[in-house]
């Protein structure tokens, strides 16, 4: 298999990021949810099928996960010149964190390709930190 390209244009950003404490649907050991925000934009010359992703989310208590998978929200979306596509999806956690991730496709040439999303940093809020 051969290595993917970055590819020129194909760009992917944090747009919003949402915290929110507590509630039934979270468990106790992570009360914490951050609910994000992405854009990935293509304004390279190729249209682009996203296939999978790949985060890795480091913990302030040191711990690192690894997530990766096919598809993005369950979906393998054709970018072509000029369009994005956006989508949000969570996080939840017992403490800071901070994700870094890559979306991964292939070019209308088949070309391996992909995009890696700047990392952002989940922090629960002072007030909130302090009730733990």
């Amino acid at each position: 298999m051969s290595a993917s390209l970055a590819l020129p244009g194909l760009t992917a950003c944090l747009e919003k990021l949402v915290y929110h404490h507590g509630g039934k649907c979270l468990p106790a050991d992570q009360p914490h949810a951050f609910v994000y925000f992405i854009s990935i934009r293509n304004t390279s010359e190729h249209t682009v099928t996203l296939l999978g992703r790949k985060w890795v989310l480091a913990t302030e208590d040191g711990c690192r996960r690894v997530i990766e998978g096919d598809k993005i929200v369950g979906e393998t979306p054709r970018i072509a010149p000029g369009e994005s596509f956006s989508y949000n999806s969570y996080h939840v956690a017992g403490c800071d964190a901070v994700a870094q991730g890559s979306f991964h496709g292939v070019d209308e040439t088949g070309r391996a390709v992909h995009v890696l999303l700047p990392a952002f940093a989940m922090r629960i809020p002072p007030v909130v930190s302090d009730l733990r």
